[in-house]
C-alpha cells in the first residue's frame, strides 16, 4: 500500500521565505507521519495570486532552487518518499510556466508544465506542450497534472495510458458558486476522472480566504477515500498501486482493452 498524504496549505502573501518553510515543514511533517507520497497545491511557492507577468517573474524560480532541495531533504527520511508541488517556473526559454515538480530523496526527477490555463492563467503564463510525466517509484508510478487540466478527459487518459498508477494534481480551486469549477465540483470532476481511467486520483488544494479547501484522495475507483476539510489540514488515504493497473471493470469488459481509438478522430483533430 502506498500512504498519500494531500497538504492543503495557506502559502503567505508577499513572502516567498515563509512559504519555503511553510512548504518545508508540512512535507516534513507528512513523511514522519508516514507518507510515501506528498502532494501540494499549484503555484504553492509563490506566496499569492498571480495577476500579471511582472508579479509572477518575482516570484518565478527554477527547477534547481533551494525549495525542491529541502523537499529532497525531507524524503532522505523515509524510503522512497515523493514530493509533487506547484511552483512558477522561470523556463529557460525565458517563459513563465505553470508547473509541478516531482521531486524524491536524489532531487528533481521531472518538471510538468501546465498544458490547460484556467482563465486569466494565459495573460501570465505560457501553456506547456509535453505530455503529463508518468514517474517510476518505489511506491508505484506517478502521473501529474495540474488544475484545469482535470477537465480534459483525453489528457489525463494520456497519463493512465502512460501507466500512471495514481495521478498527483495540485490544485487551487476559488471559493467559487456551483459549476464555476471549485471545491466540491473539482472534486467531482476529479472522481470522474479516477472512475474514467481506473486510477487514484490526488488532489491538494488551497486553504484561506476565496479558497475551497477542496483537498481529497480517490480511489482507482472514484471512491472518496479522504477530504481535508476546511483550514490547514491534509487529506490521509492509502491506495494501492495494483488497483490501478486493473482496467477490467466486468467480466468481459476491459477500458484498455476495449477502446476504439480508430473511431476517436474527432479527440485529437485540430481546433477549426
Amino acid at each position: 500500500m502506498t500512504r498519500i498524504a494531500a497538504c492543503q496549505l495557506a502559502p503567505v502573501p508577499d513572502d516567498l521565505a515563509a512559504t519555503a518553510e511553510l512548504t518545508g515543514d508540512a512535507v516534513r511533517e507528512a513523511i514522519s507521519e508516514g507518507a510515501d507520497l506528498v502532494v501540494l497545491p499549484a503555484l504553492v511557492t509563490t506566496g499569492g495570486v498571480l495577476s500579471d507577468p511582472e508579479a509572477a517573474r518575482a516570484v518565478a524560480i527554477a527547477p534547481g532552487h533551494g525549495v525542491f532541495a529541502a523537499w529532497a531533504a525531507a524524503c532522505t527520511a523515509r524510503h522512497g518518499a515523493v514530493v509533487v508541488g506547484g511552483f512558477c517556473e522561470a523556463g529557460d526559454d525565458g517563459q513563465l510556466y505553470n508547473s509541478a515538480a516531482v521531486v524524491d530523496a536524489t532531487g528533481v526527477r521531472a518538471v510538468y508544465r501546465c498544458a490547460h490555463l484556467w482563465d486569466r492563467e494565459r495573460l501570465v503564463f505560457a501553456a506547456g506542450s509535453a505530455a503529463p510525466p508518468v514517474v517510476e517509484t518505489l511506491h508505484g508510478r506517478v502521473g501529474v497534472v495540474i488544475n484545469y487540466d482535470l477537465r480534459f478527459p483525453e489528457w489525463t487518459r494520456t497519463a493512465a495510458l502512460g501507466g500512471a498508477d495514481v495521478l498527483a494534481v495540485p490544485v487551487a480551486w476559488p471559493d467559487a458558486q456551483p459549476g464555476e469549477g471549485g471545491g466540491p465540483d473539482g472534486q467531482l470532476v476529479a472522481a470522474a476522472t479516477a472512475r474514467l481511467d481506473r486510477v487514484a486520483v490526488v488532489c491538494a488544494d488551497r486553504s484561506g480566504p476565496g479558497w475551497t479547501g477542496g483537498s481529497c484522495v480517490l480511489s482507482a475507483g472514484g471512491q472518496l477515500l479522504a477530504a481535508a476539510g476546511q483550514g490547514r489540514s491534509a487529506a490521509w488515504a492509502d491506495i494501492d498501486p495494483e488497483a490501478s493497473r486493473d482496467k477490467v471493470v466486468s467480466g468481459l469488459s476491459d477500458l484498455w482493452l476495449d477502446r476504439r481509438p480508430e473511431l476517436y478522430d474527432r479527440v485529437t483533430a485540430p481546433r477549426s
